[in-house]
């Protein structure tokens, strides 16, 4: 053998050992690892990707779609309930409901930018809309389905796709409702007229409904996800016979998977009580958090849980529905919530020409105006570890992970206040939000912390509706 085979010789067998030990040291195929199981997170996971929604505290929810076309009238008949119910409780058959509602769907006034400024205004940090209610209308341009406000209206407007971009520009989280029930699609409960609704104890079921499952609602929200990245999907509807555990459960993680971040509430499973909205203790359901529905929990939780509520009796619009609650109750309620460890979620119903009903529009300002004042009592906050209350007026919160406590009254402060909860740090300064100089207090283990509060001082405040002191001590435990 030559000296320039036996040169030619190694090289080829150098190179051939270069090649075998890349392939040996090749990370492993993505396709072949092992799954994440979502439906086991670890704790520190779960407690990561909920942070941003429990310092938030406060959103708005959106009702909306053809029903409010409808505006709770049919055959110039007032129909009982709230207003994106109409298609069942009129009742109307799915062609007529196709013809007199969604084909009349034409919200031309409709400006997301004016919409999320509105958020935006009103303190709110995430939006959750209607991508999807029960009469199975799409407000986005659904490739699954033509019943959507691309290929069924002649508005042909993506509605989801402007207000997200919108609510990017104003750094508010966008995110979507989804419904599981659907009265329109024959798979579903669009056969089901006149009685579409198949309620929690009945066992009414349609035997296409895991076609439906599979074939219809998945890739839907498939798309929702890869096209409008929601940050929340909140899902509802769940409570029909049609729909099983195990499907709550397998959707959880299919939903997970697309988007490990995105956070769901708990109506994706079969756990949730009721209106009250947490679920049984009977068995491990998917979701992350609560959903009480038009009520506050009672009392304070340790789990995660949002209160959702209306401003007048109806989700979706109803034009006679004057019946609107005042600013003063819908923002003690958001305090009361956050006090308790909870959020905040407030509807909007707009109106059929996409403009949002003017008392909303006030109440939200006035929300909003408060906020800008007082909202370091509200975001990123934490319950305190015993006391979330005192008497009937006065709610606590803590600053997350400092020693700065605030009492929240919900009627004008007196001239003398006494808080028995909180133990003010010694020599330290507590101040009324919204006034610069510091107030006179004295403290004892009796009689607790008694503030003045100057009738100069409240008179010199631009706050209605609740008043808040900022206190850096401890809280009084077991008394």
């Amino acid at each position: 053998m030559t000296k320039k085979i036996m040169v030619k010789t190694v090289f080829l067998l150098l190179t051939c050992l270069m090649v075998s030990c890349k392939k040996d040291n090749k990370e492993p195929d993505v396709a072949q690892q092992k799954p994440v199981d979502y439906l086991n997170e670890s704790s520190e996971d779960f407690n990561n990707r909920m942070e941003w929604w429990r310092d938030a505290k406060f959103g708005m929810f959106i009702h909306w779609g053809p029903y409010a076309v409808l505006g709770g009238t049919y055959k110039g008949k007032k129909i009982d309930g709230i207003g994106e119910w109409i298609m069942d409780k009129a009742p109307i058959p799915v062609k007529e409901y196709e013809q007199t509602a969604a084909m009349e769907f034409k919200p031309f006034q409709f400006n997301a930018d004016e919409w999320a400024r509105l958020m935006k205004n009103a303190g709110m940090k995430y939006v959750v809309i209607t991508s999807k209610h029960h009469d199975g209308f799409a407000l986005w341009d659904s490739k699954v389905s033509s019943y959507d406000i691309i290929d069924f209206t002649t508005f042909q407007r993506d509605i989801l796709k402007e207000l997200s971009e919108a609510c990017k520009k104003q750094d508010i989280k966008f995110s979507l409702y989804y419904s599981i029930m659907d009265w329109h699609h024959p798979q579903a409960q669009g056969n089901n007229y006149p009685d579409y609704n198949v309620k929690r104890e009945e066992t009414r079921t349609n035997p296409e409904f895991p076609d439906y499952y599979e074939k219809y609602m998945k890739p839907q929200l498939k798309e929702l996800i890869e096209n409008y990245d929601p940050e929340i999907l909140w899902f509802d509807g769940e409570w029909i016979s049609d729909y099983t555990h195990q499907m709550g459960q397998e959707l959880y993680q299919y939903i997970r998977e697309l988007k490990p971040s995105i956070i769901i509430n708990n109506r994706v499973d079969k756990g949730r009580k009721s209106m009250q909205g947490m679920n049984k203790d009977d068995m491990d359901y998917a979701g992350d958090f609560g959903t009480p529905e038009q009520e506050i929990l009672v009392n304070a939780s340790d789990l995660d849980w949002e209160s959702c509520m209306t401003m007048n009796k109806t989700w979706g619009y109803k034009s006679y529905d004057q019946d609107w609650k005042s600013t003063e109750t819908l923002l003690h309620n958001l305090v009361d919530a956050v006090s308790k460890g909870g959020n905040y979620l407030l509807n909007v119903g707009p109106k059929p020409d996409g403009t949002i009903p003017k008392p909303s529009v006030v109440r939200l300002n006035e929300i909003g105006d408060w906020l800008e004042t007082n909202g370091e009592a509200l975001y990123e906050t934490e319950k305190l570890k015993e006391n979330y209350k005192e008497g009937e007026f006065l709610r606590y919160t803590k600053q997350k992970g400092e020693n700065v406590y605030y009492g929240i009254f919900l009627k004008t402060p007196e001239k003398k206040m006494v808080l028995t909860m909180v133990k003010p740090k010694e020599n330290s300064e507590i101040y009324i939000l919204g006034h610069p100089e510091p107030l006179e207090w004295k403290y004892s283990d009796e009689t607790g912390l008694v503030i003045e509060v100057p009738k100069s001082t409240l008179e010199s405040l631009d706050v209605s509706y609740a008043w808040v002191f900022k206190i850096i001590g401890e809280e009084r435990m077991h008394i």
